[in-house]
C-alpha cells in the first residue's frame, strides 16, 4: 500500500503517524478499555494487561509496510563522497 510513496514521503508520514496518530490512538485504545470497564465492571489484572498488551500490537498492523526500511538510508540519494576518496 506505501510502496508507491517515495522515500522521503515516507518517511515524513511515519514521523506523522508517530507525533499524532500514537496518541490520538492511545486516547482512544484507554477511551475503549475504560468503555468496557463500565459495560462489563473492573477486568481482572491479568486480562486488563492482555487487552493493553493486544491494542499496542494491533496498532502497528496497518502501518507495517509503511515503516519498513525507514531506518535505513534513502536509496535514491547519491553516496556520500569524502575528501579523501578519489
Amino acid at each position: 500500500m506505501f510502496d508507491s510513496l517515495s522515500f522521503k514521503a515516507r518517511r515524513w508520514l511515519a514521523v506523522l503517524v508517530l507525533v499524532i496518530g500514537m496518541p490520538v490512538y492511545i486516547v482512544l485504545a484507554v477511551t475503549a478499555v475504560n468503555w468496557l470497564e463500565a459495560l462489563v465492571g473492573r477486568l481482572p489484572l491479568l486480562i486488563e494487561l492482555v487487552v493493553y498488551v493486544a491494542l499496542g500490537m494491533i496498532w502497528i498492523l496497518p502501518f507495517k509496510g509503511l515503516f519498513k526500511g525507514i531506518g535505513k538510508p534513502d536509496p535514491d540519494a547519491e553516496p556520500i563522497k569524502w575528501d579523501d576518496e578519489i
